[in-house]
Formats: structure tokens, C-alpha cells, sequence
């Protein structure tokens, strides 16, 4: 009885013991603190606008907070070698591109992380068409007049890009050895001098995301020839592909896509995925991003596994034909 009344009376001090220690060991709730949306290029741009609404969204279904981290350089590869290297805990997720992830092993002899192997794709977000325009100087208003015009003359005209290597030099590299056509290549840095240059008469054409060309069309200061997705874009719905302008199956889109450093837990990533592919799924976030003249995607981790490993081979291809080699 002694020893039975001692060992009651020790109840209050070993109760809460016991109970902290179990609470201890459990694991919290996911999230339980902020999760960061990393994005490897500069605020303002296409990529960032659309993960800040990304991180809105996804903030409201999970009940947490997502904050958008800007950590831009060397064409994206800075801020997704960053996340390749964070802890798989669901906290620290990448907005890549075609750029960071198909383009990228075709231009950097060192790149900093394998594309596949160092991530866990979670979706794909999104697609968007570039556009080939041409300023108003150009006797063309068509792909058939275009291209007769190339190469009646070649090596006379010349185009823009964003820069040596950047998604939509390669998508111009694909054009040009799909038509058999050349021309000069004359890199910038970055869209909105390339954009000054063509529309200036300096260069002749380039191919450029829908988003950022539509307001120069719709004024007059540049003549629209393809859009280069396989069907055509909702916001330039009177211009045909380049596919249904005498080059069956050509496609060079830009694209986003989410994704976590390598080897998280299947139960973490799994809500990830499911919660972002909600979110690329609900109206509110299609709609917003047809107003961008993106098509939403919303794609499976599986899916998108796929198209990453397909689209590094369709670029490495260009990149090689072209003659760009990894630097």
C-alpha cells in the first residue's frame, strides 16, 4: 500500500512527462511553417507573375503561408541549383521552365544539377506558344511569303533573340532547319531590347512568347506569321500554327513547372502535387493564366516526368544542329 500510494502520487509529475515526450515524437502537420516558392529568375517577369499567383492560391488550399523568393542568374540555373540542395521536407519548392530544365543541359558543359534526377517533379503549370513576327518592313504577311522570301535571299535577313542559347533562339534554330531556310542570329539580352531592335528595323523577326507580343500586333507594329504550339492561341486565334503552315508536328513552346529537391517523402509530395494540380485546375487559375496566353496544365508528376526527359532530347538535338555547344 505504501509503495501503491507513493506511485499515485507521482502521477501529476509523470503524466506530462510522458505526454510531452510523446508529442515530441510526432510529426507535425504539413505545413507547419512558410513554405518558399523559389523562382530562378528576376520579379516581374512571365515566370514570376504567374507563381505569385500560384503561391496565393496554394497559400488558401493549404491554410499556410507560400512566399515567392526571387533567386535569378545564370538563365535560371542559380536558383534551381539552390533548391536542388534543400531539405525534402515540402517547405522549399522551384518554378522551372523549359529553360532550367530542357534547354540548360544543352548549354552548360557543368550544369550544377541533373534535371531528373536531382528534383521530384510535383506538376507541370503551364504552356505557352511563342509567336514569329516580323516588323512591318518585311514584304511578308504569311509563312509561304516568309519563307520564299528567305530563300530567295539567304544569309540577307536576321533574327532576334533573348540571348545566345535561350529557349527562343532554339525555337528559331527548330524553324530554321525545319524550313530549310538561314538567317542571322543577332542575341540580346533579354526580350525588351531584342523587342526595341525588331520593331526599330534593326533585325527582322523574332519569335517570342504570345504574352509579350500581343499588345505590339494588336497596334500595328509587328505582323504576326505562326504560333508555334500545335494548335492555335486563344489570343491570337486568327494566326495559324506553324504546324497547319506546311510544317506538320512542329511545336516550340515555353513551359513552367513546379518541383521539390530530390527524394522527398511520397506523403509530402503527394499533397504537394495534389494541392497544385487543385490549383491549376480550378477556374479562378485557368482563367488567369488564358488571360496571359498560357494553356493550363496541371499535369501528373508521372506525366511530366515523361515530357522533361522528351523535350531535353528534342533540344539537345537543336542545340547540336545548330552548332551551340555546351559552355
Amino acid at each position: 500500500m505504501p509503495r501503491l500510494k507513493h506511485l499515485l502520487s507521482c502521477l501529476p509529475v509523470l503524466c506530462p512527462l510522458l505526454l510531452g515526450s510523446t508529442g515530441a515524437h510526432a510529426q507535425a502537420p504539413w505545413p507547419a511553417k512558410v513554405i518558399r516558392l523559389v523562382v530562378p529568375f528576376a520579379a516581374g517577369g512571365s515566370t514570376d507573375l504567374i507563381a505569385r499567383k500560384i503561391a496565393e492560391d496554394l497559400g488558401e488550399r493549404v491554410k499556410g503561408t507560400v512566399v515567392v523568393e526571387n533567386r535569378p542568374g545564370a538563365g535560371g540555373t542559380v536558383g534551381s541549383e539552390f533548391v536542388a540542395r534543400q531539405p525534402a521536407d515540402g517547405y522549399t519548392i522551384l518554378m522551372g521552365s523549359v529553360s532550367t530544365h530542357a534547354v540548360a543541359p544543352s548549354l552548360f558543359a557543368k550544369l550544377p544539377y541533373d534535371p531528373l534526377k536531382d528534383f521530384t517533379p510535383l506538376t507541370m503549370v503551364a504552356t505557352i506558344p511563342n509567336v514569329l513576327v516580323v516588323n512591318n518592313a518585311v514584304p511578308a504577311g504569311n509563312m509561304k511569303e516568309f519563307v520564299g522570301l528567305l530563300k530567295r535571299e539567304p544569309g540577307k535577313y536576321a533574327f532576334a533573340s533573348n540571348g545566345q542559347g535561350t529557349s527562343n533562339h532554339l525555337a528559331y534554330e527548330l524553324f530554321k532547319s525545319t524550313a530549310g531556310v538561314s538567317l542571322t542570329h543577332v542575341p540580346y539580352k533579354g526580350s525588351g531590347p531584342a523587342m526595341a531592335d525588331l520593331i526599330g528595323g534593326h533585325v527582322n523577326s523574332m519569335m517570342d512568347v504570345v504574352m509579350t507580343s500581343y499588345s505590339y500586333i494588336k497596334g500595328g507594329k509587328l505582323k504576326p506569321i505562326a504560333v508555334t504550339s500545335l494548335t492555335r492561341s486563344p489570343m491570337l486565334p486568327e494566326v495559324p500554327t506553324v504546324a497547319e503552315s506546311g510544317y506538320p508536328g512542329f511545336e516550340a513552346i515555353v513551359w513552367f513547372g513546379l518541383f521539390g529537391p530530390p527524394n522527398m517523402p511520397p506523403e509530402i509530395a503527394g499533397r504537394l502535387s495534389r494541392e497544385l494540380m487543385a490549383v491549376m485546375h480550378d477556374k479562378k487559375m485557368s482563367g488567369y493564366l488564358t488571360e496571359q496566353g498560357a494553356q493550363p496544365s496541371g499535369m501528373s508528376p508521372a506525366e511530366f516526368t515523361q515530357f522533361i526527359r522528351t523535350d531535353i532530347a528534342k533540344w539537345h538535338k537543336v542545340a547540336a544542329a545548330a552548332g551551340i555547344k555546351p559552355e
